[in-house]
């Protein structure tokens, strides 16, 4: 598998800033916070988007997914929705990026209905995600924590070009063991968010292997089935600043998953 970590982790560091970080820790890719606070967001324009991607490039580091804020679910005009998705696919696709990343966000309708609203709006734009060789990912998250939740959504639109990120935090939180987790979640499987927490009611970032989550358990699912996608860790010192610097622990943080990955034989 390959290793990653989010800019949420370092909120607002420049982008060269960012490839050296990646580059000093041994870490083979970024997902890229796509927010106006951010050096890269949907508004950056053309000649600075090439610019990024150049600087990844030939640092030999990957742009793994653009983590946008679209809400497929939301109670909101379509128009809206699917112009956020379209920004976001768009600049995945300057940027050369696998993924773009969105949540579901439907918590104010029931479920029948937010899943139906999620699925015809991300099946509108995967013809835009496949022109551009992006998938459009949901995680599991909010008002669909669990891969089964996220699963629902996803089968109908039966698109290549759609699937899903599996956050271990927010599966954990719905009560979802990662034995049922995987399974649900593997056709549509584009990468995996790793972290660490002391409790559910305690949600601030800690070191991997310090908190409680089933990470051993989720790098065993993913192993003993032959994955060899991606584990990126959302390390989220954006919403809890008082935490350790991420440049602390980023060193600390992939030698516990590849000795997670080693322990359990993955390829």
């Amino acid at each position: 598998m390959k290793l990653a970590f989010s800019t949420l982790a370092v909120p607002g560091l420049p982008v060269p800033e960012v490839v050296r970080l990646a580059g000093a820790y041994g870490y083979d890719g970024v997902e890229l916070r796509a927010h106006p606070e951010e050096p890269v967001h949907p508004g950056t324009g053309a000649a600075e988007r090439a610019r990024v991607a150049g600087e990844f490039a030939e640092a030999g580091v990957r742009i793994l997914a653009v983590a946008g804020y679209a809400r497929v679910a939301a109670e909101a005009a379509d128009e809206a929705v699917l112009g956020e998705l379209e920004e976001l696919i768009r600049l995945a696709g300057d940027l050369g990026a696998a993924y773009v990343r969105v949540f579901p966000g439907g918590g104010g309708l029931p479920a029948a209905e937010a899943d139906a609203l999620a699925a015809r709006r991300l099946g509108a734009v995967a013809p835009l995600a496949a022109d551009r060789d992006v998938r459009v990912l949901l995680e599991t998250h909010d008002s669909h924590p669990r891969a089964a939740d996220t699963a629902r959504v996803l089968g109908p639109v039966g698109h290549p070009s759609v699937g899903a990120v599996w956050d271990v935090l927010h599966t954990w939180l719905g009560g979802e063991d990662p034995a049922a987790s995987f399974p649900a979640i593997a056709p549509h499987l584009g990468y995996v968010q790793v972290k660490d927490v002391a409790s559910a009611q305690d949600p601030a970032p800690l070191a991997l292997g310090s908190g409680v989550l089933p990470l051993g358990a989720c790098v065993g699912e993913l192993s003993r089935a032959g994955w060899d996608g991606w584990l990126s860790w959302e390390y989220e010192k954006r919403w809890h600043p008082h935490t350790a610097d991420f440049a602390q622990l980023a060193g600390p943080g992939r030698q516990y998953l590849l000795g997670l990955l080693a322990g359990a034989g993955a390829p």
